[in-house]
């Protein structure tokens, strides 16, 4: 699971058999105090790759700077090049879901709501000031 910033925006290509692949990158930062007091940040740069409908809705979707939450796994792959070994390691996205980022849109600020799938998803319960008691609760 990764949270970061897209650092470019995806590209789409299709494979022999018809199945959607996208790539794009995403830059994950942590920031962290080192031994003499100093604070430091890192940032680490993920390369993301997502097959079929995932794919099409990543492509569509994602742009370069926005936030996005990945959850997938790693895999490395090799290949010779000049009779040297490559490696690439990539993470193979299972989901994803958009990061919050106050409506920005492109580097733009957007009061407006997007348009899209983002939008149809119910809204989140409205839950009683009260205290719970535990005592109250069926199970």
């Amino acid at each position: 699971m990764i949270y970061g910033n897209l650092t470019r925006d995806p590209e789409m290509r299709a494979m022999p058999n018809g199945n959607q692949v996208c790539s794009f990158g995403v830059a994950t930062n942590r920031s962290y105090t080192d031994k003499d007091g100093n604070k430091q940040e890192q940032t680490e740069y993920h390369n993301v790759v997502a097959f079929g409908k995932l794919a099409e809705v990543t492509g569509k979707w994602l742009k370069k700077g926005r936030p996005v939450f990945i959850e997938g796994r790693l895999q490395t792959r090799s290949w010779d090049k000049d009779g040297a070994k490559q490696y690439r390691t990539e993470i193979i996205a299972d989901s994803f879901q958009f990061g919050a980022d106050g409506g920005a849109r492109d580097g733009n600020f957007n009061t407006e709501a997007p348009a899209g799938p983002a939008n149809d998803a119910p809204k989140a319960p409205e839950y009683p000031e009260e205290e719970i008691n535990p005592e109250d609760i069926p199970f």
